[in-house]
């Protein structure tokens, strides 16, 4: 395999990387929040991997990859988007900043 080419059969080849501005106080329900994904997460064939991620004090975000865009679009469907939904409002300072990625290269388990 050539250094920097994307391989046939690639695990993943979409990602979404999601950033959460937590409200002044909230920074532990928001934490709470991205662990009680977890479990929902894990129920989504087409979401190959997920990670509930701390960045700053109050900034959170979840990273996650799929192997097609349909498993993308059924992840932003799915439970945890609805659920960040409908606690965004009480949970997060401004609307969740969504980025769709493309994976050029990744290790996986």
């Amino acid at each position: 395999m050539a250094i920097g080419s994307q391989g046939a059969g690639l695990a993943v080849s979409v990602a979404l990387l999601i950033r959460l501005e937590a409200k002044p106080g909230r920074e532990a329900e928001v934490a709470d929040f991205l662990r009680s994904a977890q479990p929902l997460v894990q129920e989504e064939p087409g979401t190959t991997a997920w990670s509930g991620i701390r960045i700053g004090p109050s900034t959170f975000g979840i990273f996650d990859a799929f192997p097609d865009e349909a498993g993308r679009r059924a992840h932003l469907a799915g439970k945890v988007a609805a659920a960040l939904q409908e606690r965004a409002e009480e949970l997060l300072a401004a609307p969740p900043v969504i980025e769709h990625i493309d994976v050029i290269a990744a290790k996986l388990p």
